[in-house]
């Protein structure tokens, strides 16, 4: 028996389905960000899009404004000194997004920067973490946005979003990304699973499982190579003082729907029977004692929650 289960919120919210959309909570609400939807033509005209839509309460979405930044998705997303930010972004416009913004509303967006010094990269990890935004790993992909292929394993910090320094310029873990949301537990970033992208060189994608956190972005501690599934494209959270992995992509499973929680990172326990469709890079949210899954590459706007069963 599950001491967790989840409650379908409704099948279709306001906004059009997407994948790789930002997900964060901000001033009590839920905040969805851009988009990736390339067949839908009306919504999704240049293949992302830079809606803004929020929700008090995961059932009525409202949409903010279409904001001033280019469309994107898996980009990375924080809350940050009481503001909400954007860091970089991903190559489907033909370049890659080497920009910074803020919002202290939602509806108005300021440009920090236009020139990070860790670009040109996309598939990033992006954490809040010791009053700083934190990125690492990515890659480039060269056959969406011309670019000499690389692939990261560095860590990079800032304070303001402007300034950007290295703090490792290979930390142990190997060259990964596509992680989407954030782990900040235990007073330590954590790095769960992630893989890359194919490229004309590198044409295996890579899927992972490994555990790692670090104190300081320097010193790194490999804890386990977890039960689920090696994946790509999942979400991770802190839900519950827990560690969540859910959804994502392998290869040989396709879509994936399981849901994993670690109160250590070496001890992981599945959510039997997910009630939702399969999917991945969907937006994940903690908010109000729940632990929201919406959208995704499922190609649909339905939103669930996940809460502790009352004993």
């Amino acid at each position: 028996m599950s001491e967790y289960h989840w409650t379908k919120i409704t099948d279709e919210a306001a906004f059009a389905p997407r994948d790789g959309a930002g997900a964060l909570v901000f001033q009590n609400q839920m905040w969805l960000l851009g988009g990736w939807n390339p067949g839908d033509k009306e919504f999704f005209p240049h293949v992302c899009n830079s809606e803004v839509w929020s929700t008090p309460d995961g059932k009525t979405w409202t949409l903010q404004t279409h904001a001033d930044w280019e469309g994107r998705h898996t980009a990375g997303y924080a809350v940050h000194r009481d503001k909400m930010w954007i860091v970089g972004g991903d190559a489907n416009q033909g370049h890659y997004q080497n920009d910074v913004w803020k919002s202290a509303d939602g509806i108005l967006w300021e440009q920090v920067s236009s020139a990070i010094p860790w670009g040109p990269r996309a598939l990033h990890y992006t954490v809040s973490f010791d009053d700083k935004l934190w990125i690492m790993g990515g890659q480039t992909v060269p056959q969406f946005a011309p670019a000499q292929e690389a692939f990261y394993n560095d860590v990079w910090n800032s304070a303001d979003g402007k300034t950007w320094q290295c703090v490792i310029e290979h930390a142990p873990w190997s060259q990964r990304g596509m992680i989407g949301g954030s782990v900040v537990f235990g007073n330590k970033i954590w790095l769960l699973g992630g893989g890359t992208y194919d490229t004309a060189n590198r044409p295996e994608r890579e899927y992972f499982n490994e555990v790692w956190s670090t104190p300081d972005g320097i010193s790194w501690q490999r804890h386990a190579d977890a039960p689920w599934t090696p994946r790509q494209y999942h979400d991770v959270a802190v839900f519950d003082d827990k560690m969540w992995v859910l959804e994502g992509y392998n290869r040989n499973s396709g879509n994936r729907n399981d849901v994993w929680f670690s109160a250590d990172g070496e001890n992981w326990q599945e959510v039997p029977a997910t009630p939702w469709a399969p999917r991945h890079a969907a937006s994940v949210f903690v908010f109000q004692n729940a632990l929201w899954m919406v959208a995704g590459n499922n190609m649909t706007s339905d939103v669930w929650k996940l809460q502790r069963k009352q004993m």
